[in-house]
């Protein structure tokens, strides 16, 4: 699938779709209150690099120079989702603007899931206090 051929003073190039899905997948991982685990974006450190991870739950459609993605995030709880989905959605718009010279005209941002972050578990050294008895 080809998003944007352009072609160059030494040949063409060619935008894929996938790569524009890439693109949207890491701007909205970057904002503050996207949980990416939960959200399909990276699904293990084993698997931080394939693009499967990165193209999941995010569906762009090309038109001529215009794209429109469509993408699904899992908040985390505590954060104002439309304050979230917001800056996901300006964040994305930017990326791939600036990445690929493409107009973006609409990012729908799909909120499935709120989710608590799991916190670093604090282990705390334990003390044990014996006391002696007092004999008389």
């Amino acid at each position: 699938m080809t998003a944007k051929q352009e072609t160059l003073k030494n040949g063409q190039v060619k935008i894929s779709v996938d790569v524009i899905s890439i693109i949207a997948s890491i701007a909205a991982a970057e904002i503050d209150g996207v949980n990416a685990a939960a959200s399909g974006f990276v699904e293990g450190i084993s698997s931080l690099f394939t693009k499967k991870n990165y193209t999941k739950g995010i569906k762009v459609e090309m038109k001529d120079n215009d794209a429109s993605i469509d993408l699904s995030i899992t908040v985390d709880y505590g954060y104002k989702i439309q304050d979230v989905a917001t800056k996901v959605q300006q964040k994305v718009k930017t990326e791939v603007e600036n990445m690929t010279g493409l107009n973006v005209t609409n990012v729908s941002v799909n909120v499935q899931n709120v989710v608590i972050p799991k916190e670093e578990a604090i282990i705390e050294p334990t003390v044990e206090v014996k006391e002696e008895k007092k004999t008389k």
